[in-house]
């Protein structure tokens, strides 16, 4: 069972190399002499109805953590920024296996990866703990550090802005650790993830690129 959750969530692992662990975790850094996972295959698939699920409905509404179960199975969430047209700001990559890349000219490093096919670590109905048991495969600090945070939710700038709940560990220099900031959530219904990081370095570039990050990321619910 652990060779397949590996298998399922190995694309996490290029995370590692970015940076953006806080200080005095554990960080399990990937063997560079071991096979490497296939890519996957887009196919297409019949489109999943939920019978009475009203997806407009839910994306007009706040996603607060306690309400992963109003989406419907099966349609992961996706996230759209335009963090390239902020003055400062490039794109390293862009849906590379799922995850996108930032840099920024004063030193700081964004990696915004949605990953589907997350049963193994989905808690039934609730997207707390299914968040915490993602935060615990990917080693990334203390659990009890997690403070909620939110991002915007649903697209169009002629709708009211609503929000999206996530949890969040932060490092700071002022602490003794790295400048870093991690979001994440698994959604528990879709079996599916979006997670951000952000690297900088010093405490007032992060304050600053996280302003911009969270003003240009946008988590984008299921059609």
């Amino acid at each position: 069972m652990a060779s397949n959750v590996r298998r399922r969530l190995a694309g996490f692992a290029a995370l590692g190399t970015a940076g953006v662990l806080l200080a005095g975790c554990s960080v399990n850094v990937p063997d560079p002499t071991a096979p490497k996972p296939s890519p996957s295959v887009s196919t297409l698939a019949t489109p999943t109805i939920t019978p009475g699920h009203d997806a407009a409905a839910v994306a007009a509404k706040d996603l607060p953590l306690a309400a992963g179960s109003t989406l419907a199975a099966g349609e992961p969430v996706t996230v759209s920024t335009r963090l390239e047209e902020v003055p400062g700001w490039s794109v390293v990559h862009s849906g590379l296996q799922g995850e996108s890349r930032y840099k920024k000219a004063d030193g700081c490093t964004l990696a915004v990866r949605v990953s589907v096919n997350q049963g193994p670590l989905v808690v039934a109905a609730d997207d707390v703990a299914s968040t915490k048991e993602l935060f615990t495969y990917l080693n990334v600090g203390s659990l009890d550090g997690l403070k909620p945070a939110t991002l915007r939710w649903g697209e169009g700038s002629d709708k009211p802005q609503r929000s999206v709940e996530f949890l969040s560990l932060e490092s700071s220099a002022a602490s003794g650790g790295k400048p870093a900031l991690v979001l994440a959530r698994l959604f528990s219904a879709p079996a599916s993830s979006v997670y951000v990081s952000l690297s900088c370095p010093d405490d007032a570039t992060l304050g600053a690129a996280r302003a911009e990050t969270v003003a240009q990321l946008v988590v984008v619910p299921p059609s």
